[in-house]
């Protein structure tokens, strides 16, 4: 796959260790992606050994990016980690170089399921801020519903968090389920729960007859959920996964 360079356009923190990194293609081509899948970006170790980090993209448009429109992804920072320096140290206007996009973490064309089940933990949410828009037309479309359960420590670490309670306020078909293991907010929404995603999936009451699954995040939580919707009879090929592991 060929590599190509991007330049950072701006970058914010959404949590005290996940910053949000936004750059632009800068070699005037666009970038043919399907919402779920991810970059690679390739870098040096400091003995000039090559090595590369994976990264979904979380931007938010409908399936390509054209010449000009922006890349985004979200990066977990590892204490020591060489990949974190890389992009701790990354002022605007500076470049990397990436390659992609790959994997099948997506929606499918051919699903013709009623509910979506989107269970993620950290930035194992990140496809699924990709995947708003698409999900906005497939209800209203096919009238789907959609569960979003996703998992954080704390609120400070509930990425996006405004933006998928946002998008359910306005599509009444989309529950945004955060639950927090150490600590809830201030003022908790009613939707809030407290513990682990795995949890609540009883509470959703999964349907092998109309529910497809995605689970992205923790290796442990995909694993547990995995065998806990097997259980409740959904084939394994509605249940899609993807493990994210912080490397250094």
């Amino acid at each position: 796959m060929k590599q190509f360079p991007l330049k950072l356009v701006s970058r914010r923190m959404l949590a005290p260790t996940v910053g949000h990194y936004v750059f632009l293609r800068d070699d005037g081509e666009p970038l043919d992606y399907i919402p779920g899948q991810f970059i690679q970006v390739h870098f040096q170790y400091a003995d000039g050994t090559s090595t590369k980090r994976s990264y979904s993209l979380a931007t938010i448009h409908d399936h390509a990016l054209g010449a000009g429109e922006t890349v985004e992804i979200a990066v977990s920072y590892v204490p020591g980690g060489a990949a974190t320096a890389l992009f701790e140290g990354l002022n605007e206007g500076d470049p990397i170089l990436a390659s992609g996009p790959f994997g099948r973490f997506c929606l499918m064309p051919a699903d013709a399921n009623r509910r979506y089940l989107l269970i993620g933990t950290g930035t194992g949410v990140t496809p699924y801020r990709a995947m708003l828009p698409q999900l906005e037309t497939l209800i209203r479309e096919r009238g789907i519903e959609v569960v979003l359960l996703f998992g954080a420590r704390t609120p400070d670490e509930l990425l996006y968090g405004d933006e998928f309670r946002a998008f359910a306020e306005r599509e009444p078909n989309f529950r945004f389920i955060p639950c927090f293991s150490r600590e809830l907010p201030a003022d908790p929404h009613p939707d809030v729960r407290q513990g682990y995603v795995q949890q609540f999936l009883a509470e959703f009451s999964p349907n092998p007859d109309g529910d497809i699954a995605y689970l992205c995040g923790n290796p442990n939580m995909v694993d547990s959920c995995f065998e806990a919707l097997k259980e409740y009879g959904l084939p394994v090929p509605h249940i899609r996964r993807e493990k994210y592991v912080s490397s250094k």
